[in-house]
């Protein structure tokens, strides 16, 4: 995508750390008029970034909006491939949605669609997910790993280990633990949601839309009363305000690195990190499928992320999918 005139601005005006920035320099840079260049500063202070015109210098940027925009996010960046492309949405119905256009119109791989609001976000069997304005990550990445779809089946479990590893990194005191198989969930509550979707034939995977849903910023009363007792944010947990762009920057670097590793020596590789980070291996759970339920204790995954579980009776159960509950 190529970068709007606002954005260059935004680039320049990030890039003088503090420094004034002279409207006419920018305007002859450009080959823009000065009143062009006005415009555009007016646009980005109504999307909440702060100016002070110091006479005969320019202007000085001084404060910066908690905002997913690519300029934002590029800040932080440090990829070859993933975030290189990014498809950024005011308000969307669904980034998953966009991401199986895009992805069938040949998106490159690390392509990322992200909205600061979703009004139809969902989860694993169609739930609904709450995704509202400037509070959270709602990002759907597009990833063509060179794997079979039936490797391809333990990629959730990847992207579990990426997400987890961003999050330990920037927030020291926070520690999430992943239950298998797509959620994140911080003292018990859960603060991550991961939908993984595939665009294949037989023996080829074109496509897989890695869905990524993180209450980042949300505070008590921003949760409804139905989820309020079982949800949880990153603010909440670290105490502190959560640098939105700055996490999407870090999740995209361990999620490239370990697509990498995966395709190159399975999951396999990836498979200690992730029970190192689970709360379900060890534990007595519920498993509900389609059509049964039944209890267990969760005693290992398989080197291709499928759940084993021990019954009482000492038989051991292979899950494929499901919802678990932990007991």
């Amino acid at each position: 995508m190529g970068v709007s005139m606002k954005d260059e601005i935004l680039k320049r005006l990030l890039a003088a750390n503090g420094e004034a920035v002279s409207g006419q320099e920018l305007a002859d840079s450009l080959g823009v008029s000065r009143t062009a260049i006005w415009k555009h500063m007016q646009t980005l202070q109504e999307e909440g970034y702060l100016f002070e015109t110091v006479k005969k210098k320019g202007y000085v940027l001084t404060g910066v909006p908690n905002s997913l925009s690519p300029t934002q996010i590029e800040l932080f960046l440090n990829t070859k491939r993933f975030g290189r492309e990014i498809h950024h949405f005011d308000v969307v119905d669904s980034t998953q949605t966009i991401a199986h256009k895009l992805a069938q119109e040949g998106a490159p791989d690390g392509t990322i669609i992200i909205g600061e609001e979703q009004t139809a976000g969902r989860g694993r069997m169609a739930r609904q997910w709450e995704s509202a304005n400037g509070t959270g990550i709602w990002m759907t990445i597009i990833v063509r790993p060179d794997v079979s779809p039936q490797q391809a089946s333990s990629f959730t479990l990847v992207v579990a280990v990426a997400v987890t590893m961003a999050i330990k990194k920037l927030y020291k005191n926070v520690e999430p633990a992943i239950k298998w198989p797509n959620d994140l969930l911080i003292n018990g509550k859960k603060c991550t949601g991961i939908l993984t979707e595939m665009q294949a034939e037989a023996d080829l995977v074109q496509a897989l839309l890695v869905g990524i849903g993180i209450n980042a910023n949300q505070v008590e009363t921003d949760f409804s009363p139905d989820i309020s007792d079982i949800a949880t944010s990153l603010r909440l947990e670290a105490g502190e305000e959560i640098n939105r762009a700055a996490l999407v920057a870090t999740i995209l670097q361990y999620l490239e690195q370990f697509t990498e590793l995966f395709v190159n020596e399975g999951f396999a590789s990836i498979k200690k990190l992730w029970e190192e980070m689970s709360c379900t291996i060890g534990q007595r759970i519920e498993v509900t499928t389609i059509r049964e339920c039944f209890e267990g204790m969760a005693s290992g995954i398989t080197d291709e992320g499928v759940l084993q579980l021990t019954q009482d009776d000492g038989s051991v159960r292979t899950i494929y999918s499901g919802d678990i509950k932990i007991l």
